[in-house]
């Protein structure tokens, strides 16, 4: 699993016009699942980003998480996160896991961010043509993959 993280202000996600989920300060996350990924990936992301310190302390300091603060998720699946672009112009997809696959895991990445820091996490809808708008906090934007663990 591929996580691009976003400290934002706030950020909402739209489907046909229609506001779907929307946070204030904390976190946005776009998630793309890959193939062979497994609910261990997801459990390890969840822990992770949960317990990145990237927010500011009263120095300025980034000491934080989120659990520290009690900021919210906004979790948006993102395929497009696995594109290989190595040849030619047109990003492969190939590396993504299909959707029967990615979206179960995708479901139990929200859960379990949610467990994590004891909110709810908000999300989009899978598979559908949104659109996310957000206020990057700082701004700071961090990569995670599952795989780059060790």
């Amino acid at each position: 699993m591929r996580a691009v993280i976003q400290r934002v202000s706030e950020a909402a996600v739209a489907v046909d016009g229609r506001e779907i989920s929307r946070i204030g300060g904390g976190l946005l996350v776009l998630l793309g699942v890959a193939d062979g990924d497994a609910p261990s990936d997801a459990a390890w992301l969840a822990g992770k980003i949960a317990a990145m310190r990237i927010f500011g302390d009263e120095e300025g300091k980034m000491n934080l998480s989120l659990r520290d603060t009690g900021g919210e998720v906004l979790v948006i699946s993102q395929f497009t996160l696995h594109a290989a672009t190595r040849k030619g112009n047109r990003p492969s997809f190939i590396r993504a896991a299909r959707p029967e696959i990615a979206e179960p895991l995708y479901e139990e990445f929200r859960q379990l961010i949610g467990g994590e820091t004891g909110r709810p996490a908000g999300g989009g809808v899978f598979g559908a043509d949104m659109k996310v708008s957000l206020v990057n906090d700082g701004p700071v934007t961090l990569v995670i993959d599952s795989r780059a663990r060790e």
